[in-house]
């Protein structure tokens, strides 16, 4: 298209323009905004009356602190024409973040639930699992009386804990990969059923699931066979 020319509104009223670039897709408003067609045209040509004009934002690319820049950059323009008036300050950091601070605030939120499910998740295996090894005292000792060896009691033990740990992990991965449909709009260029994520956030739940399960399975293989077959 570079070369071609065009015009917005009726040939004979509206200025015609020449393209000169090609820019790439942007999101103007926020990251939920749709993406539009977006026409950059010169201030000087912006005021030939093809679109109205209502203001008019600087940008200032800054090597260090922008905000310090402020006071010279609002000095020169008075120098230039005292009447303009220079308002609302800020930086592209600020202005990114107000965009999103709902987003992230939601994100914030599903993060600490999803923190607190994930202890809660790991103390009820802790709490399952040390009830089934006191549970089973009498036949760890019988084990260990008759030859078996630690690292035996110790897979046997954390091998049924894991067992239902990839259970449960298969069942809400499951699940995750339907709900995650309805979270899309929290989400950007990301996809709700990412492979990476949902790996990774199995991968931290076995993880999780296997530090509850060792703790009891350590204390499973230190049992005293004498005092494992005296237990009642």
């Amino acid at each position: 298209p570079i070369g071609k020319r065009f015009t917005t509104g009726d040939p004979n009223e509206t200025p015609w323009l020449t393209i000169i670039g090609v820019v790439g897709d942007i999101r103007s408003q926020s990251l939920e905004s749709p993406l539009e067609p977006i026409l950059y045209v010169p201030f000087a040509q912006a005021r030939l009356g093809f679109m109205r004009f209502w203001g008019m934002n600087l940008v200032v690319r800054a090597g260090s602190d922008p905000l310090a820049l402020a006071p010279s950059v609002r000095a020169e323009i008075l120098r230039l024409n005292k009447n303009l008036p220079v308002f609302n300050v800020t930086t592209m950091e600020k202005i990114l973040a107000d965009s999103f601070a709902r987003r992230r605030f939601n994100m914030l939120l599903l993060a600490v639930f999803a923190f607190v499910a994930l202890t809660l998740a790991a103390v009820g295996i802790y709490v399952v699992m040390s009830y089934t090894v006191s549970r089973r005292i009498h036949e760890i000792g019988i084990r260990i009386a008759l030859g078996a060896h630690a690292g035996h009691v110790f897979r046997m033990i954390v091998g049924r804990g894991m067992l239902l740990a990839f259970l449960g992990t298969g069942l809400g991965v499951t699940g995750a990969m339907v709900l995650t449909r309805f979270m899309q709009s929290l989400l950007f260029e990301i996809s709700p059923t990412d492979p990476f994520v949902l790996g990774g956030v199995a991968f931290l739940l076995l993880a999780a699931a296997f530090l509850a399960c060792y703790i009891p399975a350590r204390r499973a293989t230190k049992v005293d066979p004498m005092v494992a077959l005296r237990y009642e």
